[in-house]
């Protein structure tokens, strides 16, 4: 029987993933005995979808790949990054990598897709969260890529700001309960009022109830159904039409509520999933409850990050296009200005209120030894829902 088409965690950190040029590249400077010491920055030189700000997300992953690598040399690497759950700009270096090159040079290509997907998908999470304001937002979307790297997934939602997971694996990692309510299977197997009722009766007693109510009938007449089934038990009613039914979302969603509220169901609230983005949730804010976003937060676009050497054997030396030389990013903590600045330059005062600036990047690995342990998922939603909410507001919306 064949296996799933995945690299096994060994494949990825011996760098058996990566491109061709890189082992022609090591073999090349083997035969001329060169192993300089290098030092190179992950930068995003633009941001997709006229972004004008990113949430960085995958320093776990980057961090595992990276830890111990100086078996060429014995000298070890030196990582310094910004921390998972941090607003970047286009030009900003995220991560900083110093030691010989050929203890690093062959997980370029598997560096940059750890890094690359799950920053792209942390900030379609941040964006559809900060459209969606107060209300819950959930990750859906696991069942949109393959199954292997679907705990990444959600745990690259989680970080960038959604409230909870669907995947039963990924909340294992991520330390939370998996979130969900009923399948259309299960209506269409039992039909929908058998369906809800034996939901109550057998589910969790925990967990709300929230009845799937347009697999058969209108969307306003389901939900009132629902509601004389199920009483002050049901929490709230979810519509997941499809597009071929939708029409005016908006209109429909303003039915269900009308209806729920005129006969005496205020308490039940609305939950919306099914083709859900960020503009759809800032249309429908007016009468959701809480949203089930998936393809629009697992496809989200991939950052376009670079690894670039700018530095070789203490002399600052770039390829077209990019500036030499180690650097700083760092950033007012009073003001919010930010720069970068070459590493020779001692940091002092921001340039634009005087506040002393701090540092961004801060050290991982040192001597190819970590330094310091990951942060909780739960820790890193918060460092991203605190920096979002200071960036400036991706849909021009006045404060």
């Amino acid at each position: 029987m064949t296996s799933p088409h995945v690299a096994s965690p060994d494949d990825i950190r011996s760098g058996q993933v990566t491109d061709v040029y890189f082992l022609r590249g090591q073999e090349v400077l083997r035969a001329e005995d060169e192993n300089p010491l290098v030092v190179a920055e992950i930068r995003a030189s633009s941001l997709p979808a006229n972004w004008g700000w990113a949430v960085f997300a995958g320093l776990e992953e980057a961090l595992w790949l990276l830890e111990g690598r100086g078996s060429e040399s014995g000298r070890g690497i030196e990582i310094q990054a910004v921390n998972e759950g941090t607003v970047f700009y286009a030009e900003e270096p995220v991560m900083t990598l110093v030691g010989p090159y050929l203890d690093f040079g062959i997980l370029e290509t598997a560096l940059l897709g750890l890094l690359c997907q799950a920053t792209g998908i942390a900030t379609a999470a941040a964006r559809c969260k900060l459209a969606a304001g107060a209300r819950p937002l959930y990750s859906f979307g696991a069942r949109r890529m393959h199954p292997a790297i679907a705990p990444m997934i959600e745990r690259a939602a989680y970080v960038g700001g959604c409230d909870g997971v669907a995947g039963v694996k990924a909340a294992e990692l991520i330390g939370v309960a998996p979130v969900g309510t009923m399948a259309h299977a299960l209506i269409l197997i039992l039909g929908e009022e058998r369906a809800w009722k034996a939901f109550d009766r057998v589910v969790d007693p925990r967990l709300p109830r929230v009845a799937l109510v347009d697999t058969f009938q209108d969307e306003k007449f389901g939900a009132v159904a629902a509601a004389m089934a199920l009483g002050k038990r049901l929490a709230a009613v979810r519509l997941d039409t499809p597009a071929s039914r939708r029409g005016d979302f908006g209109a429909i969603l303003r039915e269900v509520r009308w209806e729920l509220d005129e006969r005496g169901f205020q308490h039940v609230r609305i939950f919306a999933s099914g083709g859900i983005n960020e503009r759809s949730i800032l249309e429908l804010n007016r009468y959701v409850d809480a949203y089930g976003v998936g393809t629009s937060i697992s496809n989200g676009p991939v950052v376009d990050f670079a690894l670039d050497i700018v530095e070789v054997d203490g002399r600052p030396r770039a390829k077209r296009g990019k500036l030499s030389g180690r650097k700083h990013l760092w950033e007012c903590p009073d003001c919010g200005d930010r720069g970068i600045a070459p590493w020779s330059a001692r940091l002092g005062h921001c340039p634009r209120c005087g506040h002393r600036v701090r540092e961004l990047l801060e050290t991982w690995i040192s001597k190819g030894k970590r330094r310091r342990g990951p942060p909780s998922p739960h820790d890193i939603r918060e460092r991203t829902l605190e920096q979002i909410a200071a960036a400036a507001d991706p849909f021009g919306r006045s404060a």
